[in-house]
C-alpha cells in the first residue's frame, strides 16, 4: 500500500529539551499504527509532526506526498486530541454543529448543500449520535464526545485518524465499544494512528505497533513487538502486558 505518512530521521526540541530524536517510520494507507511509551517520551509530538501541526527540526514529514507542515491534503486527516474525553462544559456548541464543521472544507459558498447534509446525518448514524444531535457536546459524557469528533472526521471525508489517548476517564465498557468502533473503520479502509497507555488494547487492535521514548525502540507487528525487550528498554524496567479479547 503506499505510505500515509513517512517519517525520515525526525529531529525535534522544545528549546534545548529534545523530545523527539532520529525518528523513522512509514504509516501505509489503511494501517492501524498504535504509539506506545513512558509518559513524556515525546508521542504527542510525535504525532502532531506525522499530522503537520509541528514542523521538524531535523529530517523530514510527508503526509500523503505532501511535507506534512504545508501539505494542502491535511483535511484528510481527522484529529481527536488528547483531552476530548475531558472537556466539560466548556463546548456551547450542539453535537450536529460540531459534525458539521466536517463539512466547510467540502461546501460551496453559502447554505450546506443536499449532499452536505446527507454526508452529516450519515456520519452521526455511522457512529451512533444521530439521538444526539441537539445536545450540547459539554454536556456529553467521554464516549459520547468521542464518538462526535470521529462524526466530524467522517463528515469531513477523512482518509486518516489520529488519536491521543482519547479514552482517558472513559469508563471500561464505553472504551470497549470505541475502540470496536475504530476497529470496523480501520476495517473498511480508514487509515488509523493511536496513542494508548494501555497496551493492551494497541497489541489487540492495531496492525503496527511503534514504541518510542524519545527515539524509536520498536516499529513492526504486534506478534513480534510483544516477544521483544523493546518494552522494557522504552519503559526503563520489566513491563506486563494485559491482553483484551477481540
Amino acid at each position: 500500500m503506499p505510505a500515509a505518512i513517512s517519517v525520515e530521521d525526525v529531529t525535534f526540541a522544545y528549546g534545548e529539551r529534545p523530545v523527539v530524536e532520529g525518528v523513522s517510520l512509514e504509516v501505509s494507507e489503511g494501517e492501524f499504527l498504535g504509539l506506545v511509551g513512558p509518559n513524556g517520551s515525546g508521542k504527542t509530538t510525535l504525532l502532531e509532526l506525522m499530522i503537520g501541526l509541528q514542523r521538524p527540526d531535523e529530517g523530514s514529514v510527508t503526509l500523503f506526498g505532501q511535507p506534512a507542515h504545508a501539505s494542502d491534503e491535511r483535511e484528510r486527516v481527522g484529529f481527536v486530541p488528547q483531552d476530548v474525553a475531558e472537556t466539560k462544559g466548556e463546548m456551547p456548541v450542539t453535537v450536529a454543529e460540531v459534525v458539521r464543521m466536517g463539512r466547510y472544507p467540502h461546501r460551496l459558498v453559502g447554505r450546506f448543500s443536499a449532499a452536505d447534509r446527507e454526508a452529516i446525518a450519515a456520519a452521526m448514524e455511522r457512529v451512533g449520535i444521530s439521538d444526539l444531535a441537539d445536545r450540547r457536546v459539554g454536556r456529553l459524557s467521554g464516549g459520547q464526545r468521542q464518538r462526535v469528533f470521529i462524526a466530524r472526521a467522517l463528515a469531513a471525508e477523512a482518509d486518516l485518524l489520529a488519536l491521543d489517548e482519547p479514552t482517558v476517564g472513559v469508563d471500561a465498557e464505553s472504551r470497549e465499544a470505541f475502540y470496536d468502533l475504530l476497529h470496523d473503520l480501520n476495517d473498511e479502509g480508514m487509515t488509523v494512528i493511536l496513542i494508548e497507555h494501555d497496551i493492551g488494547i494497541v497489541t489487540t487492535h492495531a496492525s503496527e505497533v511503534a514504541c518510542l521514548n524519545r527515539e524509536l525502540f520498536f516499529h513492526g507487528d504486534p506478534e513480534t513487538f510483544v516477544e521483544t525487550d523493546a518494552l522494557s528498554a522504552a519503559y526503563g524496567g520489566a513491563q506486563s502486558i494485559m491482553h483484551h479479547e477481540h
